[in-house]
């Protein structure tokens, strides 16, 4: 534990199958006008909509909707949020979805009040949040963000083909309360759900993938990614296993509210990469990391081989007798891959819509900050090639 750190998380979370019956107590604490930010139409269809909605009248609370939320958020449908945060007063945004309805929902409340362009304040340039926000609370239907319990908001600008991630701290924007069903997720396409197992296995890999010093953050990255790597194989073959989505959206929760980062340098590359080929593609998330993460790390392990053999033998369990440290680190980048096979997501850009013209264009705009090694935007168009 060699860096210095300050950690409070302020979100209150709700979980298990009683978790809506906190609803109403959560929303009296704020004004008379909501604005309900949610996806298409599986809430609807799976009646949450028409619960969340007769708590909210119950409440006497006046409700505004922006449905429609893209899997990739968007700038524009961020704006409109926050137009309709100033016409209507809005005193609570309540996001119900996954993250990506989350993050919109973070990204309206810093940017409704924000003089000037947001986009470029906020995400662009970084800047504090200098004007008034607005509360967010979520109701979850997909795991895999973290948005719950963290300060990100992560938004595309299809105009600039710049899709960039805002980490804004911890008592500004995370959400003030979340409530967590697994049973939620149960509607989910099994695509959305592999895709969300992959995109919480990325976050704890980029956490660990950095410093050698075995810090506590790396056993409690190691528990996170065994438990998950279980309960996503029970889910896969029964998507109604309770204790299995539960366990994999607590997985996704702990995996990115902070707590197992403490004291511990990053390596979010595989993020920067996939964001640019998702303001390209629109590819969900999840399935992005997968198919960049493999080549990615193939690429870098040298530089870092000490933690990739440790990677290799306490997740995957590979066997090191007689064998050097670059093989047992090669067989474990191996088990990854066999492991996101087995989990049945695409492996190649051009199953998700990448074309090879694309693939300079993705290289030059992704941000390059690496860990054990910054990768040149070389590097990373070599990289895109080994994905496609």
């Amino acid at each position: 534990m060699n860096l210095d750190f300050t950690f409070q998380n302020p979100t209150r979370i709700h979980f298990g199958r009683t978790a809506m019956s906190h609803l109403s107590e959560e929303i009296r604490k704020y004004g008379p006008n909501v604005l309900l930010v949610y996806g298409k139409n599986s809430i609807k269809k799976s009646g949450l909509y028409d619960e969340v909605m007769r708590i909210l009248h119950e409440n006497g609370k006046s409700v505004v909707e922006l449905p429609g939320i893209k899997s990739n958020p968007t700038y524009a449908q961020m704006m409109e949020g926050a137009r309709l945060v100033r016409e209507h007063h809005a005193d609570l945004i309540l996001a119900v979805g996954g993250g990506s309805v989350v993050d919109c929902s973070k990204g309206i409340s810093a940017s409704a009040y924000c003089e000037g362009d947001p986009w470029v304040r906020y995400w662009e340039n970084g800047e504090p949040v200098a004007n008034p926000v607005v509360p967010v609370g979520t109701i979850l239907t997909m795991t895999g963000t973290a948005s719950e319990m963290n300060g990100g908001s992560v938004i595309t600008h299809e105009d600039k083909k710049l899709k960039l991630g805002r980490v804004f701290p911890l008592e500004e924007m995370a959400p003030k309360f979340s409530i967590l069903n697994p049973e939620f997720t149960f509607s989910v396409p099994q695509y959305q759900m592999v895709s969300g197992i992959f995109d919480i296995f990325s976050h704890l890999m980029e956490q660990y993938f950095s410093g050698d010093d075995d810090c506590v953050s790396d056993y409690l990255l190691e528990g996170d990614m065994l438990a998950l790597v279980s309960a996503a194989r029970k889910a896969v073959k029964d998507p109604h296993d309770y204790e299995a989505r539960s366990n994999i959206m607590w997985c996704a929760t702990m995996g990115l509210n902070k707590i197992l980062a403490l004291s511990k340098t990053q390596d979010w590359e595989v993020h920067m990469i996939e964001h640019q080929l998702g303001a390209y593609t629109d590819c969900a998330h999840g399935i992005g990391l997968a198919i960049i993460s493999v080549p990615y790390y193939r690429y870098i392990y040298k530089y870092g081989l000490h933690r990739f053999v440790r990677y290799a033998k306490n997740i995957w369990h590979v066997d090191p007798a007689g064998k050097s440290d670059e093989q047992i680190a090669l067989e474990g980048i191996q088990a990854l891959s066999d492991f996101i096979a087995e989990m049945g997501i695409p492996q190649t850009l051009r199953e998700v819509g990448a074309t090879e013209d694309m693939l300079p264009a993705i290289a030059e705009s992704t941000i390059k900050c690496g860990g054990y090694y910054v990768p040149t935007t070389e590097d990373v168009l070599a990289i895109l090639k080994a994905c496609f």
